[in-house]
């Protein structure tokens, strides 16, 4: 059966088979994890309307790149710029330091590595797809156009042919060439686009040491140990507040002042972004146990963290990891790589020209 004689019967399932590469376009060009899924599902509707006309001139799946770029093109039309907290102001010092927080539609957003990058068995493939996702990489991929941002992750991530790309766009080779070659220069002008890069794939036996000792540290809260983890010029951010400091000194002496409640934290491993990360539990002191505080993004370099980021909206970002809202005793679930929900007993679970 050819790709525009599909039936009913079938029809949702290859639209489904297409999601999370889709997803993963979507979060690119959007920087947000829920108008991501929402640009995709308002895709799949287009796509179930319009599957009468479509008459399998192309694939099935360039058909749906389509309509999901201009899905994303029509949102990007208000001309908001998702960011990180640096991308505002320079960093507060210690003594500066105040939590003002922002609209959530500020703020690039985390992602859990399931929704967003297909499963695939060519590593250098997979290396690229968890680059392209990194917190760096994404938020300079804000900063462009948005027809300049799809050009770029068609061809650069996606590795699409430049012909492919002008038809999907409707506009021409020279005029894809040419907004690749505005974009690339755009991020090269970008201090750090590529500064977490050096987190290895999968992470080597010195970084897996590294999270170890990490998870020591900030569960015992011990800033010694953490402060020899950290870059002398290591970076914290906590959207949606735009503070950020720079510094192991500003850092821990935050941590041990008004950051002080996250002492006897827990913390449980997730995949995002293409990076390190875990959920952290603070101590629940009404009820016991631990509650959500945040989702951590941690970025390596040299052997160091570089990069630590918290993502403080846990009504928002727990379900979309399928974390538990509530840790009830002394044992932490295991990693959930793919930012599903797992069976875990005693925990409660709420699951023309190209600009």
């Amino acid at each position: 059966m050819s790709e525009g004689t599909a039936t009913t019967a079938d029809l949702d399932v290859r639209l489904e088979r297409h999601r999370v590469e889709l997803t993963g376009y979507c979060y690119r060009m959007l920087g947000s994890s829920f108008e991501a899924e929402d640009a995709v599902q308002d895709t799949m509707v287009r796509a179930w309307r319009g599957y009468a006309s479509f008459e399998g001139r192309s694939s099935m799946r360039s058909w749906l790149y389509r309509i999901a770029t201009n899905v994303c093109l029509d949102m990007l039309n208000a001309g908001n710029r998702r960011a990180r907290p640096m991308d505002f102001t320079g960093p507060s010092p210690l003594a500066q330091a105040a939590l003002t927080p922002r609209p959530d539609n500020t703020w690039l957003e985390p992602m859990p590595d399931g929704r967003v990058l297909p499963t695939t068995s060519d590593p250098a493939e997979a290396a690229v797809a968890k680059e392209s996702v990194r917190l760096a990489f994404m938020a300079a991929l804000q900063q462009l156009p948005p027809k300049q941002r799809a050009v770029l992750i068609l061809r650069e991530v996606l590795a699409w042919r430049a012909s492919e790309v002008a038809e999907l766009l409707g506009t021409t080779v020279a005029s894809v060439n040419s907004a690749l070659q505005r974009a690339r220069a755009t991020l090269a002008e970008r201090d750090g686009a590529g500064a977490d890069a050096a987190t290895s794939d999968p992470l080597d036996e010195e970084q897996q040491k590294l999270l170890e000792r990490y998870v020591a540290a900030f569960e015992g809260y011990d800033m010694t140990a953490l402060t020899a983890l950290l870059h002398e010029d290591a970076v914290m951010t906590m959207p949606p507040f735009d503070l950020w400091l720079r510094g192991t000194d500003d850092i821990t002496g935050f941590m041990t002042t008004l950051g002080a409640a996250c002492a006897d934290s827990r913390l449980i491993p997730v995949e995002v972004n293409g990076l390190p990360g875990f959920a952290q539990y603070k101590p629940d002191e009404e009820a016991g146990g631990h509650t959500p505080w945040s989702v951590q993004v941690l970025e390596i370099s040299k052997g160091r963290i570089s990069g630590f980021h918290f993502f403080l909206d846990t009504a928002r970002w727990f379900p979309l990891f399928g974390l538990p809202l509530h840790l009830d005793g002394p044992e932490a679930p295991g990693p959930r790589g793919e930012g599903g929900p797992a069976a875990v007993g005693g925990l409660e679970t709420e699951a023309d020209e190209v600009e």
